[in-house]
């Protein structure tokens, strides 16, 4: 997500931004833990609080929810990030998941000092992923890459479990790492005909390399009893949006490397009058912020309907948020997981003795921190 757009997300109920403190996110991810979703994705970048310390301190205050922790290869030595994965993994009992963020803001990156161009730092990405995967494999590694060195790196404790890695991206060297080194690839919220795509995209890929993948999808999402309550709570932050500051944001978005940034610009071509871009689909989002644009919008069952056609496709984990997120969880979790729930879709994470694994039906949804990307 672009510095640019974060400086202007949708409003919240009030109109006013909500400071995430600890304890506030908290609250979010104790609703969460709560009404079943399964994690809580939080983001990465200069506009935002560190994604790593902030985890750390919220995981104290829940007990099963785990932690979708986004970060950038480029900025952080690969052996440092695999103890520091080795240690989240054993003060939380196992709860963290990794997000990995390549970087498509060049002037972003070059604020942390980092000048590799986009190829250069996906090329590192694979550098570096391999290097943390022998590592919590036990492995002395030793590698003279074209853009990372470690000699004898070697770990004092190995994580357990093995965290899960995320990873996105839609140019050709993105598909590229992502089907050697991912255990789940996210896509931002296109239509479904452009997600089906892109999961036979991956798919060819990680068959090629003797893999196979899980398939995540990013949201938001406007659920309510009916869905004239929706898309009236859709036109209040549509309102919010002032004709300057969606220029600004979509200039500055148009200046992204980013070809799934470019997708996302494309879905709305920064106009108000072509937002609904498939039934409950909705673009709005994406006039002012970077990332993922879309939101699903509907009455509870519309919205259910939407999650199983994207489960059909493919779509294992649902990443949904909301504006603001604490309200949203609640109107997801008590209106729209029961649905699922219902139809044999979806069991609460905490039912250990009957939940379902992710290759049968949609992981539980995961809640995401204040402005995430």
């Amino acid at each position: 997500m672009s510095s640019v757009a974060a400086k202007a997300p949708p409003p919240t109920a009030s109109g006013r931004d909500r400071t995430p403190t600890v304890a506030y996110l908290s609250q979010i991810a104790r609703a969460a833990e709560e009404v079943g979703f399964a994690g809580a994705l939080t983001p990465t970048g200069a506009w935002c609080e560190d994604a790593w310390l902030t985890t750390a301190m919220v995981s104290q205050n829940t007990e099963r929810l785990k932690f979708l922790v986004a970060f950038r290869p480029g900025l952080i030595s690969p052996t440092l990030a695999a103890q520091m994965a080795s240690t989240f993994q054993r003060q939380t009992g196992g709860r963290l998941l990794l997000n990995v963020v390549t970087g498509g803001d060049n002037q972003e990156q070059r604020a942390f000092g980092d000048f590799l161009d986009k190829d250069s730092r996906y090329h590192r990405t694979g550098e570096f992923l391999h290097v943390v995967r022998e590592l919590w494999q036990g492995g002395n590694v030793d590698l003279n890459g074209e853009h990372l060195r470690v000699r004898d790196a070697k770990l004092a404790r190995v994580p357990d479990p093995v965290p899960q890695v995320y990873f996105g991206g839609s140019s050709p060297i993105a598909g590229e790492i992502a089907a050697r080194h991912a255990d789940v690839y996210l896509t931002w919220g296109e239509p479904p005909a452009q997600v089906a795509e892109k999961i036979a995209w991956i798919r060819a890929l990680a068959a090629a390399e003797g893999r196979t993948l899980r398939f995540g999808i990013r949201l938001h999402v406007i659920t309510r009893d009916t869905a004239g309550q929706a898309w009236a709570e859709a036109d209040r932050l549509l309102d919010g949006f002032d004709p300057e500051t969606v220029a600004s944001v979509q200039a500055g978005l148009g200046r992204s490397e980013s070809e799934g940034q470019r997708r996302m610009l494309a879905l709305h071509g920064g106009r108000r009058d072509r937002l609904q871009i498939h039934p409950n689909l909705w673009a709005g989002i994406g006039l002012v912020r970077g990332g993922a644009g879309t939101a699903l919008v509907g009455s509870h069952d519309e919205v259910a309907e939407r999650i199983k056609e994207y489960h059909a496709l493919g779509i294992d984990e649902f990443i949904l948020s909301g504006y603001p997120h604490l309200e949203e969880a609640y109107w997801f979790g008590e209106g729209v997981l029961p649905r699922l729930a219902a139809q044999g879709l979806w069991r609460h994470p905490a039912d250990k003795d009957t939940a379902p694994t992710a290759s049968t039906t949609p992981a539980a949804p995961a809640v995401l921190a204040p402005f995430a990307s």
